[in-house]
């Protein structure tokens, strides 16, 4: 008997939604050697009520979206560069393709990456194959973004 595998097929690069926050289009990397997910923001704020409020950096043209949204703890990471951070991670839906699941997301400057999102192992996990020769096969992602201008980028 031959199993039809039923999970979504992707390239390294894809560009994903995630609809909870109003966000699509975000281009990320797919890392099968990241362990954890990671989101582009600046400007993390801890609110008085235990929430956290970030902008989420589009694209490198400077567009935003601002978000609060409840961390779901501090983590270590050592990124590539070998020094130790603390970062935020909050939990939010993801839209890859037909694949629509809640993932965990740390929050973290990637000014210095082409890639404003990075999706590791654990997003990956039971529900993708990863085509590493080949990008973009799943399209966009059918959730719209709402609009954001630069104009509006800086709030007090």
């Amino acid at each position: 008997m031959t199993r039809v595998d039923a999970r979504q097929l992707i390239g390294w690069r894809e560009r994903v939604a995630l609809p909870d926050w109003g966000i699509a289009g975000v281009v990320a990397k797919i890392d099968t050697g990241a362990r954890t997910s990671s989101l582009h923001v600046e400007h993390i704020r801890e609110l008085p009520s235990g929430r956290l409020a970030f902008d989420v950096v589009l694209d490198r043209s400077g567009r935003f979206k601002h978000v609060i949204a409840s961390p779901v703890r501090v983590s270590r990471v050592r990124p590539s560069t070998g020094q130790l951070q603390h970062r935020h991670v909050v939990r939010t839906t993801l839209e890859l393709g037909k694949v629509h699941k809640v993932i965990e997301l740390s929050l973290v400057s990637r000014g210095d990456m082409l890639c404003r999102m990075l999706i590791g192992r654990t997003a990956l996990e039971r529900d993708f194959l990863v085509d590493a020769s080949r990008r973009y096969l799943c399209g966009r992602p059918t959730s719209a973004a709402p609009q954001t201008s630069r104009a509006d980028k800086r709030r007090g």
